[in-house]
């Protein structure tokens, strides 16, 4: 018989050894509820801050374009467009926080949108 080297086994340790814990590791199952609720927190949370980082960058741009317009009708009505979509967008992200906020609340996870959850998390 051939003994060919993908038919040695070899032992790697552990499995999912990774960075950060995953899922319910090392943890009582009866806490899944707060696993969830702290993923979620995560998530709202860097999705908020990429929402308004970007709006930032187009409320700037269209500041910019503003200045840079030279009197063209076209490219001034673009860049006041651009700030416009900032301003609506922020508006939606914060409704949708508030929103969250109140969801959260009425399915009893009062801290939902905790910043030190996240935090921590990060």
């Amino acid at each position: 018989m051939k003994n060919l080297l993908a038919q040695v086994p070899t032992n790697l340790g552990a499995p999912l050894k990774g960075i950060g814990p995953l899922g319910l590791e090392n943890k009582n199952p009866s806490d899944a509820p707060l696993v969830f609720v702290n993923f979620l927190t995560g998530v709202i949370g860097v999705m908020s801050i990429i929402a308004i980082i970007w709006m930032l960058i187009k409320f700037i741009i269209g500041a910019i374009g503003i200045i840079s317009a030279g009197g063209d009708k076209g490219k001034l009505e673009a860049a006041r467009n651009n700030i416009t979509g900032a301003i609506i967008g922020f508006v939606v992200v914060i409704s949708a926080v508030f929103l969250a906020d109140l969801i959260g609340y009425l399915l009893g996870i009062p801290f939902i949108l905790d910043l030190q959850v996240l935090l921590a998390r990060i």
